[in-house]
């Protein structure tokens, strides 16, 4: 070994170093501390440096597997060796992940798809995280893309390499919810169920129980992952998991492994200690995706094995429990027997059947429970069933509890408990049964009278029956007495139940008796805290009494505590499902444990309040009592009003609806009408046209008469028409010379700037008023040839006037003519109105255009009176400013007169300066001369 390690370490060529590594390979598994302890390191070198060859890479890794490994073949080994093994696989991994940069290289190496390095990669990296699971986890989390290069492996098209891709997966998520989430996110849900449908799903072989096993690693705890597989309706493909079909011969061993897995897969996402509101959402999917209906086929149907109808019955309760839906569509399925029975009786008749298996029994019992959990109308339908009013007189079918008392009074302890637990699930928190149930009479034998279910169940616990029988009775008792004060005094009525009860608490049994004593305590203190005293002998103060006699207070405390003492107590407090090693260890129902726990704090309290105490209490129960009822009753008359109200609504939206129905029908009926009325006035013009045909003769006389008054009408207003027309005329020469007038005027004015621009202004106006003298003269043009063509109509209306005077004595054919020349007359004369009526309009045009003129006429006089004035001011203000220049000049010499007499020398350029410096100058000349 230390020769082929120097060859490795010292050799130059590839052939030489591969040999060597060849030779460490097939020395590894029988001298594995040997080769670990000297090779490793240049093993480790060999995956640096020669990653281009892959066979030397290929054996190095095979090495350090075997290396590493503890899946030895060797048989011959001695019993305490595998001890030594575990250490040595231990030992040579944290050697390896010392160094962080082994693993990484590792995750590289599983990335090349030669078979010869991928698959003793995947193979090595499997057994390091087998042997230090937790720190090559943490280390391929930190890499980058460390989890997500391992996903890769399930996409292998070589089913070696991707089945142990899922053995590797498997180890790499165990306790890891990081990781977890990663290979989820990464698709593996969607990936693992594609190859549990390629392999054949429950038929498949080992390759299926390794990905189910995987998907239990990934969904089991954790809330985040159950979640993205119910969005991603993974749910919905787990259905044709269970579709098992009727050949009953094809249960092979891996196939029950496989169905086992699967339902053990349902129950990880319908768990009850997930969330409430996850739980709900999963159990709502697997009954709309027909999940449920399928477990419920396998449970009723025949030839299952035993094992996987009892993990059924288990994954069937927890998809029903505290779901209303599927409590109610459970309740519904019946076995396929003639006549059909349904599932809860069924169940029911195994569960009190001591020839079934104890496991079968626990399993039916939970399904029980978790049908009644959060179900009234469940508890009320298995009430109902002892009831007498609904007892079946004939006999012929057993009801479910019918099979409950016959479990609960038969001679096997174990369905003495089965069902008196049962018969507690169906009272948990429901009073309104409790007082029900008491209704309940048994016959006991023939001849006696019967005997009530309270009463019987006190006497069989009086007869010193077995432990567990006696425990499974005063767990019905105790929760049937709690929260309900009827029961309790229907207990007190009964004067052997007292003495009893005092005569076990204050006994010194053995440790066997000492669980019945601590529940007869707590059933004596039910009968005190929930006692309403009605009967006067065993009132809350006298009961107490008693115990301080007969027991005393520290023992009876003493003797209550044993019960949250016990070791199976504290088991069946953990989860609700029943789970015992042996029938023997069967003494307590996790319900049970919650009422324990809730009352035994609140008795103690009780025993040692005093009368004045409970008084205090119970007027403050009273009081309590009364604000409830007021409480309750104002939410019965919330709750009316809340139904009066959705009855008005529903009512109104009922008459919004008829309304709109109705005046949907009004509509039509309108336009129906008005259709009615158009063909009337239709067939009326029609009527009107015969009778005028008929009658044409004899109106056209008629006609003749209004033509002539209509005729001389249009003259007189055409002659209005014309004098109005001479007169706009008139007024329009007028305007045209006032006009003339102001543009010479205009003319005339001064050459001043300002002077200049109010002329443009004046100029524009007149050129607009010459504008609108166009468009005047175009309108008095337009109008006088319309008033030539009224005059011509009205020519061509006397010649046809006169022909109509003339042929009126004619025959009748030529009166058929003169009523269309009357026609076409009528039209003339309306299209004459119409033309009257636009003249008129037009007039009206007209008489405007003359306003808006005269008014810009008189803005023109007045802008022409402001011009004007503008410059006379300005005349002024020249005129002034011309003497000042004369002033100044005047000074100016006279100044220059005195400076030459003075003998200052005056230059030509001071003529040039401005006035404001002469004045200035001036002025300094004088100051010098003062």
């Amino acid at each position: 070994i230390q020769k082929l390690c120097d060859r490795v370490a010292s050799s130059t060529l590839l052939d030489d170093r591969r040999d060597a590594v060849r030779a460490l390979k097939s020395l590894s598994k029988k001298y594995r501390l040997e080769v670990g302890i000297q090779a490793m390191e240049h093993l480790i070198h060999v995956l640096q440096t020669d990653r281009s060859d892959s066979e030397i890479i290929g054996y190095a890794l095979d090495t350090l597997y075997n290396v590493i490994s503890n899946d030895l073949e060797e048989e011959e080994q001695e019993e305490n060796l595998p001890k030594q093994v575990d250490d040595l696989g231990s030992q040579f991994t944290e050697i390896f992940i010392k160094q962080q940069e082994n693993v990484t290289l590792l995750l590289t190496l599983v990335e090349e798809f030669d078979f010869h390095v991928r698959w003793p990669g995947v193979k090595l990296l499997t057994s390091l995280l087998k042997q230090q699971g937790p720190q090559v986890q943490q280390i391929i989390l930190v890499s980058p893309m460390g989890v997500s290069r391992l996903m890769d492996l399930l996409a292998d098209s070589r089913e070696v390499i991707r089945n142990d891709g899922v053995l590797l997966l498997q180890q790499l998520t165990k306790s890891n919810a990081a990781i977890q989430k990663i290979v989820a996110f990464e698709n593996a849900f969607e990936r693992l169920l594609d190859i549990i449908t390629e392999e054949g799903n429950s038929d498949g072989g080992i390759v299926v129980e390794d990905c189910l096993l995987l998907l239990q690693n990934l969904l089991k705890n954790n809330n985040s992952n159950q979640n993205f597989f119910k969005e991603g309706s993974y749910i919905q493909r787990m259905k044709p998991w269970f579709e098992v079909g009727d050949d009953n011969c094809g249960w092979s061993a891996q196939k029950v492994t496989n169905l086992h897995l699967m339902l053990q897969l349902v129950r990880v996402l319908v768990s009850p200690t997930n969330p409430p509101g996850a739980t709900s959402s999963c159990q709502k999917a697997m009954f709309h995706c027909g999940l449920l209906q399928q477990l419920c086929t396998i449970l009723m149907a025949t030839g299952v094995p035993a094992d996987i109808l009892t993990e059924t019955i288990n994954t069937v309760s927890e998809v029903i429990r505290g779901c209303q839906m599927n409590q109610d569509y459970f309740a519904s399925v019946n076995a396929p027997s003639n006549p059909p029975r349904p599932a809860i009786v069924v169940l029911l008749m195994s569960m009190v059947n001591e020839r079934q298996p104890f496991v079968l029994r626990c399993a039916v019992l939970y399904c029980f429970q978790c049908f009644l959990y959060k179900n009234q109308k469940g508890q009320g339908e298995i009430v109902s069933t002892l009831l007498p009013s609904t007892i079946d007189a004939t006999g012929n079918s057993v009801s479910a509890g019918q099979l409950l008392c016959g479990g609960l009074f038969s001679t096997d302890s174990l369905s003495n408990w089965c069902a008196a637990v049962a018969l507690a699930h169906a009272l948990q928190e429901n009073a309104t049964l409790k007082e029900q149930l008491l209704r309940v009479q048994l016959a006991t034998s023939i001849g006696n009278p019967p005997v009530s279910l309270l009463q019987q169940c006190t006497n069989i616990l009086s007869q010193g029956s077995k432990v567990q029988t006696r425990v499974g009775l005063l767990m019905l008792l105790c929760t049937w007495l709690s929260n309900c004060s009827i029961a309790v005094t229907h207990f007190l009525h009964n004067p052997a139940n007292i003495p009893f009860l005092t005569g076990q608490i204050a006994e010194n049994l053995g440790e066997e008796e000492q669980l019945v004593q601590g529940l007869c305590a707590l059933l004596l203190g039910i009968s005190i805290y929930y006692n309403d005293n009605s009967l006067e002998n065993y009132r809350k103060e006298k009961l107490k009494q008693l115990i301080e006699k007969r027991i005393g207070r520290e023992n009876f405390i003493e003797k209550l505590g044993f019960i949250s003492k016990h070791e199976l107590y504290s088991r069946a407090a953990q989860k609700p499902q029943p789970s015992f090693s042996s029938p023997d260890h069967m003494m307590f129902d996790h319900e049970f444990t919650k009422l324990v726990k809730e009352l035994e704090g609140v008795i103690s309290k009780a025993i040692y309040k005093s009368s004045e105490e409970d008084k205090k209490e119970e007027e403050v129960k009273k009081t309590l009592e009364q604000h409830d009822n007021i409480v309750t009753h104002y939410k019965k008359v919330i709750r009316e009003q809340d139904q009066e109200l959705e009855e008005l609504k529903q009512r109104l939206s009922t008459l919004t609806s008829q309304n709109e129905q109705l005046q949907a029908t009004v509509t039509q009926q309108v336009s129906q009408i008005q259709q009615h009325k158009d063909q009337y006035n239709l067939l009326k013009v029609q009527l009107g046209k015969d009778t005028q045909h008929h009658n044409s003769h004899s109106d056209t006389f008629q006609m003749n008469g209004i033509q002539t008054e209509e005729v001389s009408k249009l003259k007189e207003e055409v002659e209005e028409w014309k004098s109005k027309h001479e007169l706009l005329q008139g007024q329009l020469k007028e305007k045209e010379s006032v006009i003339e007038k102001l543009k010479s005027s205009h003319l005339e004015m001064g050459t001043d700037q300002s002077s200049q621009t109010s002329k443009s202004g004046s100029l524009e106006h007149n050129n607009e008023l010459q504008k609108e003298l166009e468009m005047l003269r175009s309108q008095m043009q337009l109008q006088s040839a319309e008033i030539s063509k009224l005059q011509m109509e009205n020519q061509k209306l006397q010649v046809t006037h006169t022909t109509v005077d003339a042929v009126s004595g004619e025959s009748s054919a030529v009166a058929a003519n003169s009523s269309e020349i009357l026609g076409r007359l009528e039209q003339e004369i309306q299209e004459l109105k119409s033309e009257v009526k636009a003249l008129s309009a037009e007039k009206e045009a007209l008489k405007q255009h003359l306003d808006s003129s005269s008014s810009t006429v008189a803005i023109l006089q007045d802008e022409k009176s402001k011009l004007q004035q503008e410059v006379a001011e300005s005349k002024k203000e020249q005129d002034d400013l011309l003497v000042l220049l004369a002033d100044q000049d005047q000074k100016l010499s006279a100044l220059k007169i005195k400076l030459k007499d003075l003998g200052v020398p005056v230059e030509d350029e001071d003529d040039i300066e401005s006035g404001d410096q002469g004045d200035e100058d001036e002025d300094g000349d004088e100051e010098e001369q003062d």
